[in-house]
């Protein structure tokens, strides 16, 4: 009996080592990490995930602004990359959002050079450019980007989510967020950069060239934004109709050749927009 008994002991002992290294096999197969898989079993809730985001944002050593730089170049080169690696995160932290603000961090510090060189270009002076500045980051891109997140956080969860989808299954209105911010940056270097050497000598008059060479430049940049929008939400897979998202650009093209027709300067516009809010 003792026999038997020590003999089904070690058989015992030995099945909970094979579940453990098929376990840890697992992980390795997958990618993930204990850490990893703790967080797929006990997801943090919203103020959680707030307070870590708030918390990195104050400490830069903890953010990867590496990593940061490599979205910002793929957002141009190949988008779709960006995508995968939010589904990456959802499979392995259990959220589509990120948890790292370098992205916002180095988009802010962009977005703060290209208006203080705008300003600089208008001839704007110190306190105007400041203004402007200010302006521009914190309603311009964070104010209006929490507009366009929350009706497209609304019309993800209410529209365009498959019916019959499991609870679990919602868009993050962080995500949302970030998909904005994604689509703002190729809008930002397209009007703030690529066309800011174009606008005393050609676009800031009223010739045909200008409105035409001008309204070009917003046509590219609102398109490239509707379209890095609709990649991310379609890389959601429990969502559906999200193709509407690029409807707009057939009007946009109707806008941009009557405009062109007339001679509506957009650019102009924004750069006269600009010196009036601020003085």
């Amino acid at each position: 009996k003792s026999y038997a008994h020590h003999s089904v002991a070690q058989i015992q002992k030995a099945m909970s080592h094979t579940q453990l290294d098929f376990s840890h096999a697992q992980q390795q197969s997958l990618g993930t990490s204990p850490g990893m898989v703790a967080a797929l079993c006990c997801p943090l809730s919203a103020s959680e995930k707030r307070q870590k985001f708030l918390h990195r944002l104050v400490h830069f050593r903890h953010m990867d602004f590496e990593y940061a730089l490599w979205q910002m170049f793929y957002l141009f080169v190949s988008p779709q990359k960006v995508y995968r690696n939010f589904q990456y995160r959802k499979q392995t932290r259990n959220q589509w959002a990120r948890d790292d603000p370098a992205f916002l961090v180095l988009l802010s510090t962009v977005l703060l050079g290209t208006s203080l060189v705008f300003g600089l270009v208008l001839r704007l002076s110190f306190l105007e450019t400041l203004k402007l500045m200010l302006w521009i980051v914190c309603i311009d891109c964070i104010g209006v980007g929490v507009v366009i997140a929350t009706i497209f956080w609304l019309l993800a969860n209410r529209v365009y989510r498959l019916p019959g989808s499991a609870p679990a299954l919602q868009v993050e209105w962080a995500y949302a967020f970030d998909v904005h911010l994604n689509a703002f940056f190729p809008l930002l270097v397209i009007l703030h950069l690529i066309q800011l050497p174009f606008l005393y000598p050609v676009l800031y008059h009223d010739w045909f060239v200008s409105s035409l060479l001008g309204n070009l430049f917003w046509l590219v940049a609102i398109v490239y934004y509707l379209y890095i929008t609709f990649l991310g939400y379609r890389a959601l897979s429990f969502l559906r109709g999200v193709n509407a998202i690029l409807y707009p650009i057939t009007l946009l093209c109707i806008v941009f050749l009557v405009s062109v027709l007339l001679r509506w300067n957009f650019t102009k516009l924004l750069a006269d927009f600009y010196k009036f809010r601020i003085r």
